[in-house]
């Protein structure tokens, strides 16, 4: 647990070493509040589902950027020869990178409590929905940054690894867009392979055991590849 934490640690410090954070969490900030502020008076009521609608959104784009050198820059730096030989587990680098940024996911989540606390000082808002809503982008984002961390253990590229979590966003974003097209045998699989689908259900409140499951089972997923990959160069 020790090494975990260290790992996860190093990790989360190194973000606010470099401008990436910082540019990262600015920009959706930004965008998010301009969006936000711009469309909450056309609905003459406190709401904050509007806020989590864009703040699903732009996870889909902006998370992998945080993901993309986890791993490909250590392997492209060589500095991963040099951990994987310490007394450390594979298990321990993936889950250290993976709580690093999660941790880094969790200060941005933080700094948008202010936004549904101006809502509420604005009219009577139900905390309900809103705590649904962050759960929902908890995992959302925990489920993107698993991804991100198993695109970028299968290339030493930061690039490569950005584009390969990308598609895989981006499938998931658009799979229940062709709902209307797809056959009735395979449209319930789609639709329980949407991020959205799962999204909007919690977005009004309900937070309900499918939909927990499928993210954590992404997120697993996403982790399990990654270990595998990472424990195949020790043997390589």
């Amino acid at each position: 647990m020790q090494n975990l934490l260290t790992i996860a640690g190093r990790q989360f410090r190194s973000y606010f070493n470099g401008a990436i954070a910082y540019i990262i969490i600015c920009f959706i900030l930004l965008v998010v509040g301009f969006y936000f502020w711009e469309t909450f008076f056309l609905y003459r009521r406190a709401t904050t589902r509007e806020l989590f609608s864009l703040m699903s959104l732009i996870n889909y784009f902006a998370l992998p950027a945080l993901t993309m050198g986890l791993i490909a820059e250590e392997k492209r730096t060589k500095t991963i020869e040099l951990l994987i030989t310490m007394p450390v587990s594979e298990a321990q680098v993936i889950l250290g990178k993976f709580v690093g940024v999660l941790g880094l996911y969790a200060v941005l989540l933080a700094l948008t409590v202010p936004y549904p606390m101006s809502v509420s000082s604005l009219g009577e808002l139900d905390w309900g929905p809103v705590f649904a809503g962050y759960v929902s982008l908890f995992l959302q984002g925990s489920a993107i940054l698993a991804l991100g961390l198993m695109a970028s253990s299968l290339t030493e590229s930061q690039i490569t690894a950005l584009f390969i979590t990308w598609s895989f966003t981006i499938v998931f974003f658009l799979i229940d867009k062709f709902l209307p097209l797809a056959p009735l045998s395979i449209a319930g699989l789609l639709e329980f392979l949407s991020f959205d689908a799962h999204l909007d259900s919690m977005r009004r409140g309900v937070i309900a055991m499918r939909d927990l499951i499928f993210f954590t089972t992404v997120t697993a997923i996403g982790l399990m590849v990654a270990f595998r990959a990472l424990e195949s160069r020790r043997w390589s």
